[in-house]
């Protein structure tokens, strides 16, 4: 059994029941990477967080404006690295502020500059499952400081399955 915790959703509602959770449990200075194809879920994934963090109206992904801050229990910052096309794009963004200021970061394709971001990030993967509908969000490794929210979601929230390996 590896530290790998793999979750499957079946439709954007239940990706959005995870990112909930993570929502509830968060706090200051939290940061969330999220990688996967297009479609994969991590807007939905976001919204949730949002949702958690009590943030009100809706939640869009901010591919072409790249940042944006959503008030709630904590400030949300919400990145999209999409049309960046690499480490020294995004350095050049600014994270600094959002990665270690006192709100929470969710960062959408994060894989692209993942050497930039701090070691106690929690990294989260989406794919897409067996139907249109299923999701596979795995967190392939769970630093201390997210384990209240990880606990949460093995159990009764969503289906959630322990990685093998």
């Amino acid at each position: 059994m590896s530290d790998e915790l793999r979750i499957e959703t079946r439709g954007p509602g239940e990706t959005q029941d995870v990112g909930r959770v993570l929502g509830e449990h968060s706090r200051a200075g939290d940061i969330y990477l999220l990688s996967g194809p297009l479609g994969a879920g991590k807007t939905c994934l976001a919204q949730g967080i949002a949702s958690g963090l009590d943030v009100t109206g809706y939640v869009r992904s901010p591919t072409f404006v790249l940042m944006t801050r959503y008030r709630g229990r904590l400030t949300l910052h919400h990145v999209d690295l999409y049309r960046l096309g690499g480490p020294e794009e995004v350095w050049d963004l600014g994270l600094e502020e959002q990665l270690f200021g006192d709100g929470v970061c969710v960062v959408e394709w994060a894989d692209r500059a993942s050497d930039l971001f701090p070691p106690e990030s929690l990294v989260i993967s989406l794919d897409y499952g067996e139907t249109d509908e299923e999701r596979i969000i795995t967190f392939p490794e769970r630093p201390d400081r997210y384990g209240p929210a990880l606990e949460r979601l093995t159990g009764p929230v969503v289906r959630a399955k322990e990685g093998q390996g």
